[in-house]
């Protein structure tokens, strides 16, 4: 390993500078809600019944209005403050007290408020959005089904247009229809956003499916009882999230106003007659979906919190708690004295910082395209964020489980108790791996964007189509580089081109071997799927026969969009103490990364093995370098006081 600069003992106000980095473009709305957390002690309970711990969140939630929030997420003339990014960094950092409310807050005003928000039109944000940001209109998001999940565009439940009475009909037609662990649908929800397989007629016309729709349907009236036609029942206990009121939903021949079609991509008239502003029903469907990232990037920044919270925990656990003395002294060390322990935690800690960073960029680039007129927005941009912030989502989400699950068993006995906190924690990330996106199809996603290069033809394509597509145009597939930021193209320009012969710690050379991997990955599948122009082959066998490099790719690709993304925010650190500091967390995250996959990188002699046995022994140094700042990296999260308070840190 290279020789590297020296960290110097950390000034009194380092963990105020690397809080800075990591806390970002809304650091302030981030201290309006730890300051909420601290206050109300809004940490998970243990004791109470699932109706108390539902009611509790309930209450929580409607304290939340007056810290102004909730409105951001809504334009000015809609009532709210238009401060999207304010929006989406306050249910974030609820990561950090109780994920049932978090999970609630995301659901009321990100998902239900999201669809009424960016799929309608000024009657229904005049008629629901005010309501909406203060409680008075309580929302769920009705999308997936007993049946489907991922496949959105296959959804059963049916909105059926009636002109003579001018009202659409919705219907869960089969078992597989019921709308299924729906959050609020159990209990408190009192309209929901429907989402359904829309069909109607214009004069002279059969009845035709014009494809996925979202409707608001009331489904419960103001005392809380299904109305008629519409039966509600409750998922009961869950492996976590004890306080959201998860439930399903079946509709029988249900009427609402033709007003209730959210008809900003597709409107029916009076007579029946359909109308887009979109021809194309596939892409019509993707763009709909695209106006709805919010959640997908929320749920990613919200479990980042609490891995944070969760290394946090055990990082400072092993700072008390001592286990055998050393050789020359008969004081026991701390866990975190120990380079097992410390290879445990603090490559994760240094990852955390890494997708942290990476989020905060989604979260502004989020912000500046659904700050403007959406008429206005680039297409092309649009699609772009979609894959990144599905990216980033599946990236962060593992992360988090990832660490949370590390921290529970680097805490021993002591982690398993339910008083400190990490086994509760564990169960409510738990499912953010596959809401908002399953990261399996999150990362093949990923993978089928670059290798199409967000071409706008293949929108329409299903998976044999788009397999076909890419078959023809391998010899055009290449890596789209992200490189706009002069700082990323410059350390480039400077490094070695060969990898192997240059120093790792060399922000250029970490660069290059991620996006050399990266490249390598995306020429071989697309390489793979060229098979699909054989005579006999199989497009579809074929596609199944790639998934898992698909997956690879979109592995391949997070990772090098994050490495890049830290690059750029380290080199803007003016502070030079904290820079330094951030260099050794990002050679950390790198060294981490390859040590992971060096597998992959000694098969395809992309490394050396001198050069993997260095990467190893690169960790272990890494590590004794960071060991002396890991309560200062992990006080920089600024998880609240109160979340912190468990046993086995005061106690040791």
């Amino acid at each position: 390993m290279a020789e590297r600069e020296e960290v110097s003992a950390p000034p009194t106000d380092t963990v105020a500078q690397l809080r800075a980095v990591l806390d970002g473009r809304w650091a302030h709305t981030r201290d309006i809600v730890r300051d909420e957390i601290q206050a109300t002690d809004l940490v998970p309970m243990s004791g109470l019944s699932m109706a108390d711990y539902r009611a509790r969140m309930l209450d929580a939630m409607t304290a939340m209005v007056p810290l102004g929030f909730p409105a951001d997420g809504f334009a000015v003339p809609h009532g709210g403050t238009g401060d999207v990014g304010a929006a989406v960094t306050a249910i974030e950092t609820l990561g950090y007290g109780d994920l049932s409310l978090m999970v609630k807050a995301g659901v009321q005003w990100g998902l239900f408020g999201g669809a009424i928000e960016n799929l309608g039109t000024e009657r229904h944000h005049e008629k629901y959005v005010p309501g909406l940001i203060d409680l008075d209109v309580l929302g769920c998001f009705a999308m997936t089904e007993t049946g489907h999940g991922s496949n959105v565009q296959a959804l059963e439940t049916t909105a059926t247009y009636l002109p003579e009475s001018d009202e659409f009909e919705i219907t869960s037609p089969t078992p597989g229809s019921r709308k299924d662990y729906i959050g609020g649908a159990a209990e408190h929800a009192r309209y929901a956003a429907v989402f359904a397989q829309l069909i109607t007629a214009g004069p002279g016309e059969e009845p035709t499916g014009r494809g996925v729709h979202c409707f608001v349907v009331q489904i419960r009236d103001a005392d809380g009882n299904d109305l008629p036609g519409v039966t509600t029942s409750d998922c009961g206990h869950k492996g976590g999230l004890p306080g959201v009121d998860n439930g399903r939903i079946v509709f029988d021949h249900v009427r609402i106003p033709r007003d209730d079609l959210l008809n900003r991509y597709g409107d029916v008239a009076a007579d029946g007659t359909y109308s887009s502003p979109i021809e194309s029903v596939n892409r019509r469907f993707f763009t709909m979906l695209g106006t709805l990232v919010r959640g997908r990037v929320t749920v990613g920044a919200a479990a980042g919190a609490a891995g944070r919270l969760g290394l946090t925990l055990a990082v400072k656990y092993a700072l008390v708690r001592r286990q055998f003395s050393g050789p020359d002294s008969d004081d026991e060390l701390v866990l975190l004295d120990y380079r097992t322990h410390q290879r445990r935690l603090l490559p994760l800690v240094a990852r955390a910082y890494a997708f942290a960073i990476a989020q905060n960029e989604v979260v502004a680039e989020l912000h500046e395209l659904q700050s403007g007129d959406p008429a206005d927005a680039d297409p092309e941009e649009i699609r772009k964020l979609e894959v990144k912030a599905a990216a980033i989502k599946a990236g962060h989400t593992e992360l988090a489980s990832r660490a949370i699950s590390e921290a529970r068993e680097a805490c021993g006995g002591a982690g398993y108790l339910d008083e400190n906190r990490l086994s509760r924690l564990r169960g409510d990330i738990d499912v953010f791996t596959t809401f908002e996106g399953d990261n399996l199809i999150l990362r093949q996603l990923v993978a089928k964007q670059l290798l199409t290069a967000y071409a706008s033809d293949v929108s329409d394509l299903d998976a044999v189509g788009w397999i076909r597509f890419v078959a023809s145009t391998v010899k055009d597939i290449a890596l789209e580089k992200t490189a706009a930021r002069q700082v990323v193209q410059t350390l480039l320009d400077d490094s070695d081109e060969d990898p192997e012969n240059s120093d790792l710690t060399h922000p250029g050379t970490q660069l290059r071997l991620l996006r050399n991997r990266e490249d390598h990955l995306l020429r071989t599948a697309a390489a793979r799927m060229g098979r699909a122009q054989d005579e006999d082959a199989d497009a579809q066998e074929v596609f199944t026969g790639t998934q898992d490099h698909l997956i690879k790719v979109g592995d391949a690709h997070i990772e090098r969009v994050v490495l890049e993304t830290v690059v750029d925010v380290i080199g803007r650190v003016t502070d030079k103490q904290t820079r330094t500091l951030l260099k050794r967390v990002r050679d950390l995250f790198v060294y981490s990364l390859v040590e992971d996959d060096l597998g992959w990188y000694l098969m395809h002699r992309h490394v050396s093995v001198e050069r993997a046995k260095a990467v190893r022994r690169g960790v272990n140094e890494l590590c004794g370098v960071l060991r002396p700042h890991a309560a200062d990296l992990v006080d920089a999260f600024g998880v609240p006081d109160t979340a912190l308070d468990v046993p086995m840190i005061r106690h040791g």
